[in-house]
């Protein structure tokens, strides 16, 4: 890893394998969570970002100047607007209002156009996706420098991003003792880009889905039918419909997780262990528990850490918020 960069752009990847002590005593197994909460924009969306950002350079759909345009939950917002930062791009983010005051507050402070729009499904015109795609075509009629219009979910250049860095760091990390690697699927960029690096490698690897409720993944993946079931406090994972990104992912098997699950072991991860995790994290280190226990004792499983808690905190620490939804609050509170 190297230690000096010459810009923040350098330092996106190459992040460590942490083991995660509780979940392995549990389970007799080596579970490791990868760290990417510790990419400068805080989370593993910085990859995506670049990668996307990346391609088109090369196709010269973008240049200096030009304009980036992404509908998102707000991690790979973060990440493609310290991306253009840095290399000279202006960037509209368009977000649903129900996601935390946390990532719309620095998306704003990072100096991003956000454009906050009621939640609403896929099939809706009104998606805050599909208002993304509109704003960049009617910007690239009146502009010379470029308009990218990111497209995370559909754009293929997001999982081969992670074919090309987080898979091979993986095996690398592991010395290829690896037996499963398990996440959830936002846009399904990084389980399609990580399973399909691990499975060239040794095509035994077991390559799970961890899915929140609420989202259909799960159920397409044992029965092939999109169907979703209750719902989740989880922002940015989980999908009613199959992504051309997550359409890429070679996919064992899958595992339903509540949010009841993921919170108790996310808090259990802040007191005994000092990692301050997010909650897609919580769905991630729970199916990998699940697997663990699944494969039996002395198996290697690799999940995502994806971002950190203060993109949270209104949530996961908001104790009137969790005792309403019923669900677990830290003995702290």
């Amino acid at each position: 890893m190297k230690n000096t960069y010459s810009n923040v752009l350098e330092s996106i990847g190459n992040t460590p394998l942490i083991k995660l002590q509780g979940p392995s005593s549990q389970t007799n197994c080596n579970i490791y969570g990868k760290a990417e909460f510790l990419n400068p924009g805080g989370s593993i969306k910085d990859r995506a970002a670049l990668a996307i950002i990346k391609e088109a350079e090369e196709k010269g759909t973008i240049k200096k100047n030009g304009t980036v345009v992404e509908g998102t939950a707000g991690n790979t917002g973060i990440g493609l607007t310290l991306i253009g930062n840095a290399k000279g791009y202006k960037t509209i983010i368009v977000m649903p209002e129900t996601q935390t005051q946390e990532k719309i507050d620095t998306l704003k402070t990072m100096g991003a156009d956000v454009k906050l729009v009621p939640a609403k499904p896929y099939k809706d015109p009104g998606n805050y996706v599909k208002i993304s795609a509109r704003i960049a075509s009617e910007l690239s009629m009146n502009t010379n420098e470029g308009v990218l219009w990111a497209n995370q979910f559909d754009n293929t250049a997001n999982y081969l991003g992670h074919y090309n860095t987080t898979g091979q760091e993986i095996w690398s990390q592991t010395n290829g003792n690896i037996d499963g690697f398990v996440c959830s699927s936002g846009t399904g960029g990084t389980i399609a880009g990580v399973g399909k690096a691990l499975k060239e490698k040794n095509e035994k690897v077991q390559i799970v889905l961890s899915d929140p409720k609420g989202s259909a993944l799960h159920n397409y993946i044992q029965s092939k039918e999109l169907i979703s079931e209750g719902g989740s406090i989880t922002e940015g994972i989980g999908s009613s419909r199959i992504t051309s990104n997550f359409a890429e992912a070679i996919v064992d098997n899958s595992y339903s997780v509540n949010d009841n699950e993921a919170l108790s072991i996310l808090y259990t991860l802040m007191e005994k262990e000092g990692l301050f995790l997010g909650t897609s994290s919580g769905i991630n280190v729970a199916g990998a528990i699940k697997l663990a226990k699944d494969l039996g004792p002395g198996k290697t499983i690799v999940t995502i850490l994806c971002d950190k808690s203060d993109r949270y905190h209104s949530k996961i620490f908001n104790k009137k918020f969790l005792l309403e939804k019923k669900l677990p609050t830290p003995n702290w509170l």
